[in-house]
């Protein structure tokens, strides 16, 4: 893990990781926001995203498809609630498409793209529904997977 990456836990619901990157935030929230770039570094290796399909707006929906290294693949639907561009981008699982409402709601993701001294200070806030989402997202590898992930987006975006 990158030692200049932080995460934790501000309250029983909610999971943070903070970086700053050495990049321009239009970089990082293109990186977020077309489908070809995302699928580069979404999952935590050796994860892949064999697709993605982006609405970028707020009501558009989209769909990443994570897969296992043994091809199991993952859907992960969301919905955008508000799009700032090359500042903030808020989705949340708790809608499918065109506020269909998903089975189990599990979180909410507000990411923000700050400008640090001509970096980008990088905020990843996961607000789940409840404690026990929390717990469960936090036991399946938040801090470690997240930061792999942006690891991985941090060399993307060099090269972008």
């Amino acid at each position: 893990m990158n030692p200049t990456a932080q995460t934790s836990r501000p309250s029983e619901r909610e999971l943070l990781l903070t970086r700053v990157i050495d990049a321009p935030r239009e970089k990082l929230y293109r990186a977020w926001t077309d489908p070809e770039i995302i699928t580069k570094f979404f999952a935590p290796k050796p994860w892949s995203t064999p697709r993605a399909e982006l609405d970028v707006r707020p009501g558009g929906s989209n769909l990443i498809v994570m897969a296992g290294p043994d091809g199991t693949e993952f859907p992960n639907h969301g919905v955008y609630l508000d799009v700032v561009e090359n500042r903030r981008l808020v989705v949340t699982d708790a809608y499918v498409r065109a506020w269909e409402p998903s089975e189990k709601p599990f979180m909410t993701l507000t990411l923000t793209f700050d400008d640090e001294g001509g970096k980008t200070r990088y905020t990843a806030r996961v607000t789940h529904w409840s404690k026990e989402d929390c717990d469960a997202h936090e036991k399946m590898g938040f801090h470690e997977g997240w930061s792999q992930v942006t690891d991985q987006l941090e060399e993307l975006v060099r090269t972008l």
